[in-house]
């Protein structure tokens, strides 16, 4: 496998990509900070305008000045006790014990890629230059990735209302050394942050009106784990398609259902796209019937056209593909907001007291995306379902037994109920969370919330368990193509008959599971010859790491 880019990703508040994210949260490309002035200098205006306006309420005679123009989260206290006015000696006081009284999350700690990509994001957040915070704090946050220095941050404590308020503030209390509770993962070690700032030689930072509040009240950790669950759930999608590619060549199916006059009278984009790409993906094989000219190779007493399951492939994956695009794009604009409150307009001296913080966009973009894994799981399973069962695959052996000689072999038999222990995982995750919110919460303050941080969260479990499921998959195409291939050619070695997009793909699984292509004998012969969960222990770490299964899928072309 080759290795990561580590190229500088430099960041400017409008340009980072779900790509990038996954570059620096997993693979440590460094950061860089832009050197535009002009960015540059919209941080400096926005600081120092929160600097003069928290000074124009410096009481005069003990009166509050009438040029004092109150700035919520400023010279106010929060959320619901928004009415307390902070007299600005107190201005500095009341952003650190904001980071305290959110030191209250629970749980697991979050993986060190996901608070990675949050800090990633929240720096690129800080560069629009609308939220009042000093350069020196962006900086500490790009020097701490780095460097390799990830705070410790637990997955339960957002609502997701006004952002990741907990999580991030286990962040921020590391980066500014506010006492040594907040702990660090240095380079694989704990540490806390008090000593970790002073390996890398940096100095504690005391924050000044409104900087615990900017670092705070956004939706950047959702966000950060919700562009890799886009980044794998892009990748699965692939494989998924690949897999039905392989499962058409193994119950002999028809390429007539792809073919472009069909879905030019029904174009939706990504109808159109599935077909197109499932056409290329079975483009030259000999374990197909091909009737793409009208011909059809049908026999007396066979079925004339293929189950529902092949046949509207392309409709059913269509609303899937739209849907995975539509969730990118909206995870991507989040990346590059502004999602704090208040925002400041250096330009004309404004400060705007909004809701930007909000992660429904992030919270709705991960209830669809589980909705779509569990979709995805189910139509594989159904595929599964035919190539098992002899009345349904159109000759090939029960649980695809590759040795049918050798009377105890069951074949595959197993594997199907492990996958069928994992399919209904998937659709019971793309359940909706977005909608389940308390109305309650901080003095009926936050009486709506997105749940974005627990959405992303379980989309990040739909994750991990599809890739699981997705092995399985892979693992039944593989065993039916070469039994195909057996009854089209007298042999085992699909590579003869398989189409030339679906090659790669299966000399990736024989590779990685480590058994070569064969004339002699099929993926799986006998029962006793193979550990079958090492198998999908192999192909699942193949996959998570980006290795040369992916990589076959990303050869794919049209692009999925």
């Amino acid at each position: 496998m080759p290795e990561p880019d580590r190229a500088h990703i430099v960041i400017r508040g409008n340009n980072l990509t779900i790509n990038d994210v996954v570059k620096v949260a997993r693979h440590k490309a460094k950061v860089m900070l832009t050197d535009e002035e002009g960015v540059i200098q919209r941080i400096k205006a926005s600081h120092e305008y929160i600097v003069n306006a928290t000074n124009a309420c410096r009481p005069a005679s003990g009166k509050i000045p009438e040029t004092c123009t109150p700035i919520y989260g400023v010279t106010t206290g929060f959320g619901g006790m928004a009415r307390t006015f902070i007299p600005p000696e107190m201005a500095g006081e009341l952003q650190e014990n904001l980071i305290r009284f959110h030191q209250s999350g629970a749980g697991k700690r979050l993986p060190i890629p996901d608070v990675r990509a949050a800090m990633l994001i929240r720096a690129n957040s800080h560069l629009i230059g609308l939220s009042g915070l000093r350069l020196e704090i962006i900086d500490r946050m790009i020097t701490f990735l780095n460097e390799g220095a990830t705070p410790h941050v637990r997955e339960f404590g957002s609502i997701g209302a006004s952002g990741d308020l907990t999580p991030l503030a286990s962040i921020t209390g590391a980066l500014i050394g506010l006492d040594p509770s907040f702990s660090i993962d240095f380079n694989g070690e704990e540490v806390d942050s008090l000593t970790v700032l002073k390996s890398l030689g940096l100095p504690r930072i005391n924050l000044l009106p409104k900087e615990g509040l900017a670092m705070i009240n956004g939706t950047c950790v959702m966000t950060g784990i919700a562009a890799q669950c886009v980044y794998d759930a892009r990748i699965l999608l692939k494989l998924a398609m690949g897999a039905h590619a392989l499962f058409i060549q193994g119950l002999r199916g028809t390429n007539q259902s792809f073919h472009p006059f069909i879905h030019a009278h029904k174009p939706h984009t990504g109808q159109v796209r599935a077909a197109a790409y499932i056409l290329q993906l079975l483009e030259g094989s000999r374990l197909i019937r091909n009737e793409l000219e009208g011909r059809l190779e049908y026999e007396i007493g066979s079925l004339i056209q293929d189950r529902y399951s092949i046949r509207c492939l392309p409709q059913y994956m269509g609303p899937l593909v739209d849907g995975i695009d539509l969730v990118a794009a909206q995870v991507a604009t989040e990346i590059n907001s502004a999602c704090d409150n208040p925002l400041i307009d250096p330009d004309k001296g404004i400060d705007y007291h909004g809701g930007n913080f909000l992660g429904q966009y992030v919270g709705v973009a991960m209830d669809h995306l589980r909705y779509y894994l569990g979709l995805m799981a189910k139509h594989l399973d159904v595929q599964i379902a035919l190539l098992v069962t002899p009345e349904f695959s159109n000759g090939l052996p029960p649980c695809l037994i590759g040795n049918t000689d050798r009377k105890v072999n069951m074949g595959l038999k197993g594997l199907q109920i492990c996958g069928n222990s994992i399919m209904p995982l998937l659709t019971f995750y793309g359940q909706s969370l977005v909608d389940r919110f308390p109305t309650h919460a901080e003095q009926y303050n936050q009486n709506v919330n997105s749940l974005g941080l627990g959405s992303a969260n379980l989309a990040r479990q739909s994750i991990d368990a599809f890739v699981q499921y997705m092995a399985i998959a892979l693992m039944f195409g593989v065993q039916a193509v070469d039994l195909r291939t057996r009854l089209a050619a007298g042999h085992y070695d699909a590579r003869s008959c398989l189409s030339v997009a679906s090659l790669s793909l299966y000399e990736a699984v024989r590779e990685v599971v480590g058994l070569p292509p064969s004339s002699k004998r099929p993926y799986v012969r006998n029962d006793c010859e193979q550990h079958l969960d090492e198998h999908i222990r192999l192909i699942a770490a193949d996959i998570v790491a980006d290795g040369r299964i992916p990589q076959a899928a990303a050869e794919y072309r049209p692009e999925m």
